[in-house]
C-alpha cells in the first residue's frame, strides 16, 4: 500500500488546490485557528460538487475541549446526517469524558449515525489520558483512523508514541500523524514512525484585494491572532512537492 496524504482544507478553493496537488483525501473544516469546527452547508456541497477526491467533513460544533452538552450532541448527529445526505465520504469526530477518557456512549452514537462512511477520530486522542487504553476503546468503536501528533504540539515530535500506536495497531486501525507536517519533514516521520497516512494543511497565505483597509479593528477580538487582510489557502504546488518527498 502506497502512502495517502489528507489536506486538512479551511475552505472549497483549499479543497479544490489539494485534489490539483495530488492529495487523496480532504478534511473539510471551518475556523481553523480554533482547531476546526464543522463546516457550513454551503461549503460542504460545493466541495462535494468540485472535487471528485474522498471528502471527510469535522463533526465539532465549538472550539475549546472535547466535553460536549447534551445539546452539542445533538447538534453533531444532526451535522452526520447533513453531511451523509450531502455525499460525504466520511466524518470526524471525538468526544471525551471530563476525566480524559473515550466517552464510549456518545462517541458510539456518532458512529452508528454515521452509517457506511469512514470515521476518524480527531484529536481530541491527543488530549486523552491514556494513549494505549483509549486507541482500543476507539477500535472497539469502529473508527478506522485516528489522528494524532502523538499527544505532542506537533507529530515530529510525537514520533515516539506515534511509531508505537502504529506497532500496536497493526492492521485493526490507521494512525495518522498530523500536526506541523510538511515536504521537509514527512520522510523522516514516515520512516520513524511506520505510518501510511498523514494529515497536514499545505497552506500558503494569499494577499487581500482591499484597497481600503482599516487597520484598527479586528474582526475576531484578542484572543486568536487573525490577519484581516490575508487568507490561507493549500497550495497545489505544495501538496505535490510533498509528495514527491514522501515517494522519494
Amino acid at each position: 500500500m502506497g502512502y495517502k496524504l489528507e489536506i486538512c482544507a479551511n475552505s472549497v478553493a483549499s479543497c479544490i488546490e489539494a485534489q490539483k496537488g495530488g492529495a487523496y483525501r480532504v478534511e473539510l473544516c471551518a475556523a481553523i485557528p480554533e482547531g476546526g469546527t464543522t463546516p457550513s452547508y454551503g461549503n460542504i456541497v460545493m466541495a462535494r460538487k468540485l472535487a471528485n477526491i474522498k471528502l471527510n467533513v469535522i463533526i465539532r460544533p465549538r472550539g475549546g475541549d472535547f466535553l460536549y452538552s447534551p445539546l452539542e450532541h445533538k447538534i453533531m448527529l444532526k451535522d452526520i446526517e447533513m453531511s451523509r445526505q450531502l455525499g460525504a465520504d466520511g466524518i470526524v469526530i471525538g468526544c471525551l469524558t471530563a476525566d480524559g477518557e473515550i466517552d464510549m456512549v456518545r462517541n458510539r452514537e456518532l458512529v452508528n449515525a454515521a452509517g457506511g462512511m469512514s470515521v476518524t477520530f480527531h484529536r481530541a486522542f491527543d488530549m486523552c489520558r491514556d494513549p494505549f487504553d483509549s486507541m482500543e476503546k476507539i477500535i472497539s468503536l469502529g473508527c478506522h483512523r485516528i489522528l494524532t501528533s502523538g499527544q505532542q504540539p506537533d507529530a515530529e515530535q510525537g514520533i515516539p508514541l506515534l511509531k508505537e500506536l502504529v506497532q500496536r495497531s497493526g492492521d485493526r486501525i490507521i494512525i495518522m500523524p498530523g500536526s506541523g507536517i510538511n515536504m521537509h519533514n514527512i520522510t523522516t516521520i514516515a520512516k520513524e514512525t511506520g505510518a501510511r497516512e498523514f494529515h497536514l494543511s499545505a497552506r500558503k497565505p494569499i494577499e487581500s484585494g482591499m484597497i481600503y483597509r482599516n487597520s484598527h479593528i479586528k474582526m475576531g477580538g484578542t484572543a486568536v491572532v487573525i490577519k484581516e487582510y490575508e487568507q490561507q489557502i493549500t497550495c497545489s504546488e505544495v501538496v505535490k512537492n510533498t509528495i514527491q518527498a514522501l515517494n522519494r
